[in-house]
């Protein structure tokens, strides 16, 4: 966008490390990592050059819930990240830690470091992920640090604090890293990746040259032929005696012994957590995972932990695979600060002070993915609000991103937010295919593509519209072409015209056509919850006698007691479709009640 940017940060040398899993996607995730490529977004990108291996997720399902996932080398991935920082025109790299923000009229004008040196600017964005005031757990030992070897903020809190920001304290944790060649892989399920990966950029609508372009003269990125030599994942799970082993040690468990206090993630769950509120199940899975091509670590999809060291061996020693395992690093919980997100307009300015911007886990979330929308989301914000120019808002009708804003900045959240499809109540306009499509005028509008992408993508959305156009009034045998495609799963004989384009506008056709009848049905829906304000939820409903809420939205909606749709639907874990389900129910009641009076 051509704004004067710096990038402040603590270490240098650990810009882009991921702090757990290095893997990229997943269910909605991937969704996510999609829209941050339609808006210009690095991470697509340096997720397919630098990917181990490559899954789709529910391929045997509607193409509206499939989702990429890599699983990515990880210092790979850091060093190309981080070089592409380098090189970015416009951006200047820093490292030294930000000690507090300075404040002059309602408005933030700039940082202290801890060097003794001012740095001013027009906005801030604060993306401090899991290190503001971060202390780590291992069993009751405690050391300062928002990841293992690092270091805590534990000055910023205070300078927020001064200027009315509201904070809590939220908890995340990661597993132990084994070494592979104490690992025994006889016996363990092999998971393989894609022979056809598919890819998280766009990269029919990028130039050629995009992907290995020299930059300057002898700087070639880091990276491969996406897809390449990919790297297999095994699957293992625990025992009775992995159980024991939990049960008989909970007390020593740094977040059942009282240690913690912070929450932490509903749908990510330790290994004692999982024993404790799972206890019908008799196992659970886990995935061995390498770190990457250069190294012999592993990591244990599944299995984060707070139990004291010598307990994580004899855990570890209890599963199959790992019984002369070797651990590299242990498995930790860190507790941080966080500012609830319901401070924040849709822009992520901060309501109480001007130019302030926040983005990533200090709003409450969790994930890579979300932390990178955000992150995206608040940078074009910035510089926007430099200009004097009014703010993107991507709204939740338009992809997942808007979903995770409005969620955060109207509901808030009480424990670390992970986005899934359910939250998406239009999820089916939100195949991970049609991103560039549905971000289109965004981009556009802030110049956030190149000129020659901008073109690509018009003359993409051009022929699929000419298309979808074409089977929808033309026949063949039986009906229009476009009733034979939602007849029938079976590959049809399509105009040879029609095979000729690029596999990606016929997935993005074909999908548009077959479930034409849905997506109209979600576009009236958009319209429908517009008068959300208007239809009042009765006094009297029972909400945890309805089977067809969720467990957990059922308990907010009873413990909030909700006045109208719009204000359920703005509750932290009711999730559309729970307000989708009220609505009905809301409407057979109206229905029921006229009917009697007849």
């Amino acid at each position: 966008m051509g704004a004067s940017t710096l990038l402040l940060t603590g270490n240098i040398d650990t810009i882009a490390q991921m702090s757990c899993n290095p893997a990229i996607g997943g269910q909605a995730k991937g969704q996510i990592v999609r829209e941050i490529d339609a808006l210009g977004g690095e991470m697509a990108i340096n997720t397919d050059v630098t990917a181990i291996q490559f899954r789709l997720l529910n391929e045997s399902k509607g193409p509206a819930v499939q989702a990429p996932r890599a699983q990515c080398d990880k210092k790979a991935y850091q060093f190309r990240l981080k070089h592409t920082l380098e090189l970015q025109k416009n951006l200047q790299i820093f490292q030294t830690t930000v000690t507090g923000l300075i404040y002059a009229h309602g408005r933030v004008v700039g940082c202290r470091t801890n060097l003794d040196v001012e740095f001013f600017g027009r906005a801030v964005i604060i993306t401090t992920g899991t290190f503001l005031r971060a202390l780590m757990h291992v069993g009751q030992n405690k050391n300062e640090g928002g990841r293992l070897g690092d270091f805590s903020a534990k000055t910023l809190s205070g300078s927020l604090l001064e200027a009315g920001i509201e904070l809590h304290r939220l908890k995340t944790g990661t597993p132990p890293r084994l070494l592979g060649r104490s690992l025994n892989f006889a016996g363990l399920q092999e998971q393989k990746g894609d022979r056809e990966p598919t890819l998280f950029a766009f990269h029919d609508t990028r130039e050629k040259d995009d992907l290995f372009h020299v930059e300057q003269p002898g700087e070639t990125r880091l990276g491969w032929v996406p897809g390449r030599e990919q790297a297999s994942c095994w699957l293992t799970y625990t025992t009775s005696e992995s159980e024991r082993i939990v049960r008989d040690n909970l007390h020593l468990s740094a977040m059942y012994s009282g240690q913690i206090t912070a929450t932490g993630p509903r749908y990510c769950p330790s290994i004692e957590d999982k024993f404790v509120r799972f206890a019908d199940k008799e196992r659970h899975l886990l995935f061995l995972e390498p770190e990457g091509r250069n190294t012999n670590e592993y990591y244990i999809n599944g299995l984060s932990t707070s139990l004291p060291f010598d307990i994580q061996v004899q855990l570890i020693h209890s599963i199959p695979g790992l019984e002369n395992a070797v651990l590299l690093r242990p498995a930790y919980a860190v507790e941080y600060d966080f500012a609830q997100p319901t401070q924040l307009l849709p822009s992520l300015e901060s309501r109480l002070m001007e130019n302030l911007f926040f983005a990533g886990q200090i709003n409450g979330t969790s994930g890579y993915e979300e932390a990178a929308a955000q992150g995206l989301v608040a940078g074009v914000n910035a510089a926007l609000k430099a200009r004097g120019e009014p703010p993107m808002v991507i709204r939740r009708h338009e992809g997942y991103i808007g979903v995770l804003i409005d969620d955060l900045t109207t509901k808030g959240t009480s424990e670390p937010y992970r986005m899934f499809t359910s939250r998406a109540e239009h999820r089916l306009l939100f195949n991970h295919g049609s991103a560039e499509g549905r971000f289109f005028e965004h981009s556009k509008k802030h110049n956030l593509l190149s000129t020659s992408r901008l073109v690509n993508i018009a003359k993409k959305y051009s022929s699929i519209n000419t298309w979808v156009e074409f089977f929808e009034n033309n026949n063949t045998a039986g009906g229009s072409w476009g009733d034979a495609i939602r007849r029938t799963n079976s590959p049809l004989e399509l105009p040879q015209n029609f095979q000729q384009e690029t596999k990606e506008v016929r997935d993005e056709t074909i999908y548009r056509v077959r479930y034409r009848g849905y997506r109209l049905r979600e576009q009236r829906q958009i319209e429908r919850f517009k008068d959300n304000e208007k239809i009042r939820i009765p006094d009297h409903i029972d909400y945890l006698a309805i089977p067809s809420l969720r467990k957990e939205g059922a308990q907010k909606l009873h413990a909030a007691r909700p006045a109208t749709l719009a204000d359920a639907s703005r509750i932290s874990g009711v999730s559309p479709s729970d307000v989708s389900i009220l609505m009905i129910i809301i409407e057979a009641g109206r229905r029921s009640r006229r009917e009697s009076s007849s």
